[in-house]
């Protein structure tokens, strides 16, 4: 991808940004989830118990303009690592993906915090699947962990490692 691709770590003052991207994820994410759009004609999600908990809240652009997203908080409950951290939302807009954006993305955010990784993928998400596998698979060497598991009555891929 190059040096067009910036990531910054934001807080609350970036709500407005983060809010519009996520109607673009969770619109992706919604027939998997059942998710419904709201009287309003929006999705919404509600991030301030990102903010509560000091989560790792990331944007991505290139060459200035919005790409992506991440949110990045504990996995503690999913391996029983409290200082685990977890891939909890990963985003990249339509128009960047295919093109390195994504795993650049992630690569730079796994090599800024050492430690246990947690990916979750649900299964019916067919392009994330592959994504996941060769972008963790690539920064590990295949070097990682991968597992099924059912949550809520969905099943999962469950992909971790350990770049300490």
């Amino acid at each position: 991808m190059g040096a067009g691709l910036e990531i910054e770590r934001v807080g609350p003052e970036s709500e407005p940004i983060l809010a519009n991207l996520l109607e673009y994820y969770i619109h992706d994410m919604a027939p998997w989830f059942g998710i419904d759009i709201g009287d309003d004609g929006r999705y919404g999600y509600d991030m301030s118990r990102h903010w509560q908990a000091d989560d790792g809240v990331y944007l991505a652009r290139v060459d200035g303009e919005p790409a992506g997203f991440a949110l990045l908080s504990t996995a503690g409950e999913w391996l029983q690592e409290p200082n685990a951290f977890d891939v909890e939302e990963f985003f990249v807009v339509r128009k960047f993906r295919r093109r390195g954006v994504g795993k650049e993305f992630i690569s730079t955010l796994w090599e800024q915090q050492t430690g246990i990784w947690l990916i979750r993928v649900l299964q019916a998400n067919l392009p994330a699947v592959p994504f996941w596998r060769h972008a963790i698979g690539a920064y590990t060497a295949g070097d990682y962990r991968e597992d099924q598991r059912t949550v809520d009555g969905q099943s999962w891929y469950f992909f971790w490692f350990d770049n300490s």
